[in-house]
């Protein structure tokens, strides 16, 4: 019977793994951002080499987390998630949990729409669940566009190419969105 430590050490590799599709990068994007080589990368995620603490430092930077969070460290004590927010795509991302590869949920801040790059529609396999706390978002889908405001929720199939960003060019937008473990798998679809 595997140890704890042996146990937390399997899982390493498929957690590294989900969080960088999560985060929408290459092997070789994320081997730029912490200098591992793509093949080292790879070597890890897929558990042929353990991880070493010179490996994990730079991995928990550019995902923004603590390493125990890194690796899925079970908690001792304080139940609190450590909200640590992640830059992308011009939109703030709040974790509002541990990703482990299945659920997860983030508090969404979209700037004014002023700020916003073009509409680029996305697709991957899942579905994605959104309520809006402040503001409006605007949800674009091939045949119809739909304004949510606060208090307002969807839920879409997002292998529909979609589109998503702020209905007003002043005021910012939250909103807390639920991803299927999918959901990291963006593409640019063709509309």
């Amino acid at each position: 019977m595997p140890t704890p430590d042996e146990t937390l050490l399997e899982r390493v590799g498929p957690r590294l793994r989900a969080l960088r599709q999560a985060l929408g990068l290459t092997l070789s994007e994320l081997a730029r951002q912490t200098g591992i080589t793509s093949s080292t990368l790879s070597r890890l995620e897929t558990s042929q080499v353990r991880p070493t603490l010179e490996q994990l430092l730079p991995l928990a930077r550019v995902h923004g987390l603590p390493l125990d969070e890194l690796v899925a460290a079970p908690s001792h004590g304080d139940p609190r998630v450590h909200l640590r927010p992640v830059r992308r795509d011009g939109l703030t991302f709040v974790p509002l949990g541990i990703n482990r590869g299945e659920l997860q949920a983030f508090k969404v801040i979209y700037p004014a729409a002023a700020a916003l790059p073009p509409a680029t529609f996305r697709s991957h396999q899942g579905r994605e669940w959104l309520f809006v706390l402040a503001g409006s978002i605007r949800l674009m889908l091939p045949d119809r566009v739909t304004e949510l405001s606060a208090g307002e929720a969807t839920e879409f199939d997002t292998s529909v190419p979609h589109w998503i960003g702020n209905a007003h060019v002043d005021i910012p937008a939250e909103v807390i969105s639920i991803y299927g473990r999918q959901g990291g798998r963006m593409h640019v679809a063709d509309v």
